[in-house]
């Protein structure tokens, strides 16, 4: 049931434009990162990681949580409007399974779209004058950056659900977004849910995960946030009349 529950969900997404937010929104942090490190090369020294830096600086605070709060409030506009959630809740499927499809169809939404950030990144690299990519330290950034924005899905998943605005809860992802640099910045980056997509990425400081006791914990942290956020979603499709 749960598959039939995701096919339906892509269905919904083709011919979306929520796609023009995934091709287009990353290529500008790419260009102003790209800029920003070919202006200040005299003390970006580091070539890739220092051409990671500036994209991310762009990327994790401000365009990657839009995007992920555009991802999950079109998933869930569709159910607000002429009361269709009524109309699922009806269906011979438990709600759980309803949240549970929207989640993971927006988690992989944010894998392609880190896979895209990614293929930017080394595109620019190239751009830039830079050669022989460090292949598997970019795979490490984006698998740990798309577990911790797993977390950040998972939250937005659950207040598009709550809210009916498409709107606000895109506003509440560019305020987490803000939240997560203010939190980093206080050495908390580690424990506050809108750092960890960043943290993971090793947005500005590529020391900070090994600092708050290495990648396992860190995959402790997002699977006990996700684990929760998804409880919390389940139990109230399951209790409460949405619509």
């Amino acid at each position: 049931m749960l598959r039939k529950l995701l096919k339906a969900e892509r269905m919904k997404l083709r011919r979306s434009p929520v796609w023009l937010a995934f091709i287009l929104m990353p290529v500008i942090p790419a260009v102003l990162g790209t800029a920003n490190y070919i202006y200040n090369q005299g003390i970006l020294t580091k070539e890739w990681i220092s051409l990671w830096t500036q994209h991310t600086l762009f990327t994790d605070y401000f365009f990657l949580p839009i995007m992920l709060g555009i991802y999950c409030s079109y998933l869930m506009r569709l159910e607000h409007g002429n009361n269709n959630w009524n109309k699922v809740f009806t269906m011979p499927v438990s709600r759980s399974s309803v949240f549970l499809a929207k989640l993971i169809t927006a988690a992989i939404m944010l894998l392609l779209s880190m896979i895209w950030i990614c293929v930017l990144f080394v595109i620019s690299g190239y751009a830039a004058g830079l050669t022989n990519p460090p292949w598997l330290t970019i795979a490490k950034w984006c698998i740990f950056g798309t577990l911790g924005g797993m977390v950040t899905v998972a939250i937005q998943i659950l207040i598009s659900m709550n809210i009916k605005s498409f709107a606000q809860p895109v506003g509440i992802a560019f305020l987490g977004g803000l939240s997560g640099l203010v939190f980093l910045a206080k050495n908390l980056g580690h424990i506050w849910p809108y750092s960890l997509m960043s943290y993971g990425m090793n947005a500005n400081a590529p020391q900070k995960i090994a600092e708050s006791g290495g990648y396992g914990t860190f995959v402790i942290i997002c699977a006990g946030y996700i684990a929760l956020f998804t409880i919390i979603g389940n139990r109230i499709a399951v209790r409460r009349d949405i619509a």
